[in-house]
């Protein structure tokens, strides 16, 4: 890992996805359930953030504090590319600590989501059950 590294992640939601989601969430508003004119469900924006979290969990990343913005709206159906950017790598006794930055944006190129995280990568070994 080094400073300016950008980790991309792509995936498509699907409306099962969705569904499944909000009932293991309790997120179950109407727009996550019934579908709009166009056929699609609304992704519930915590299902959506899980692109940024899914690199994180890659890494081994323990978040400590982490920021979401939410700038438009995803549909199931939507393919969403997001690129983490490792913004300081910090390395103090046996402890690495990390602060990174992420866009994630949809088919058309739009911007949805935005945010940062900072906290510690867990050392091989650490946290594992015995």
């Amino acid at each position: 890992m080094q400073v300016g590294e950008v980790i991309v992640w792509k995936r498509t939601f699907t409306k099962e996805e969705v569904l499944l989601f909000g009932q293991l969430s309790g997120d179950e508003g109407i727009h996550h359930v019934k579908q709009d004119k166009h056929g699609r469900l609304m992704v519930q924006g915590l299902l959506t953030a899980t692109l940024p979290t899914k690199i994180g969990g890659d890494l081994n990343f323990i978040a400590q504090q982490m920021a979401f913005n939410f700038t438009r709206p995803v549909y199931s159906g939507d393919t969403i590319l997001c690129e983490v950017t490792l913004t300081s790598i910090d390395q103090i006794e046996d402890q690495t600590n990390l602060s990174a930055q992420w866009v994630c944006r949809n088919q058309r190129d739009e911007e949805i989501l935005t945010g940062h995280a900072r906290g510690v990568i867990l050392a091989p070994g650490r946290g594992k059950r015995s």
